[in-house]
């Protein structure tokens, strides 16, 4: 190791221009290698796209989806509940789910709901390209508009899933993917107390909810959770209605903002 050093300094003292030049080439070496790790490259890598989870409000409105892949056991119960209490909700609709059961699809568009899109076959988009998850879409689009007349502006997601080829595509073809702040859990069979608790005890100005139309204790639990909003000063407006237009952005939490 001494005479190694030994050798290193007598190069130096005899070439000090060819050893500038090789600090300043292995400076270079290490300040690539510390700004590709992994964890450096991460930070700076270009936002992860997302769908819009809630908005940012300066009144206190809110939003209360219900989402129809299944079933069909409540929807003209829901209708009612919602008709009692003047609420227009936005349903996202799966295009098998309103082959089905057509009459629904009429009866939501003649109570004044909103009707949105939900995917054609309820896949994992995730799994999908870009072309397909077009064809996912508007083949939805167009059994909803044949039915309302109405083509959807709005998607959301199957399974609440989506990477960056997902919301690439759903915007690529002039349409804007919601997600939601506000899990019910309804889906989980939960009790309407507990529906009830988890939607007041997170729900805020700009929140979107997330309901299932055919969930077991939903209807049971709506009342309550309309009233308590009521109650509360909330105005409870459809989707279109509750988000910005014009110019936005969408924050690293989804929420849509001023631009």
């Amino acid at each position: 190791m001494k005479k190694l050093y030994g050798m290193l300094r007598r190069y130096m003292t005899r070439h000090p221009r060819r050893y500038a030049v090789l600090g300043v080439l292995l400076a270079g070496v290490l300040i690539c290698s510390i700004v590709m790790h992994p964890s450096i490259a991460g930070a700076s890598a270009t936002t992860r796209l997302l769908p819009i989870y809630c908005v940012q409000r300066d009144n206190k409105a809110v939003s209360l989806t219900f989402d129809a892949a299944w079933g069909n056991e409540d929807t003209q119960l829901l209708i009612d509940i919602l008709g009692r209490y003047n609420v227009k909700a936005t349903f996202f609709l799966v295009g098998e789910w309103a082959d089905k059961f057509p009459e629904s699809v009429k009866a939501l568009s003649d109570a004044g709901m909103e009707i949105m899109n939900h995917s054609d076959t309820h896949p994992h988009c995730a799994s999908l390209s870009a072309e397909e998850i077009a064809a996912e879409l508007n083949a939805c689009n167009d059994k909803i508009e044949a039915i309302t007349g109405v083509r959807p502006q709005y998607f959301r997601c199957p399974y609440g899933e989506y990477d960056d080829n997902v919301i690439a595509a759903v915007t690529g073809i002039g349409m804007t993917a919601i997600q939601w702040d506000v899990d019910s859990l309804d889906w989980k069979d939960l009790s309407a107390a507990e529906i009830q608790s988890r939607v007041t005890s997170k729900v805020q100005p700009g929140s979107i909810v997330l309901f299932h139309n055919a969930a077991l204790h939903t209807p049971e639990a709506l009342p309550g959770i309309i009233e308590y909003l009521i109650q509360n000063g909330y105005s409870i407006v459809p989707v279109s209605e509750l988000l910005l237009q014009g110019s936005y952005t969408i924050d690293h939490t989804g929420r849509q903002c001023p631009a």
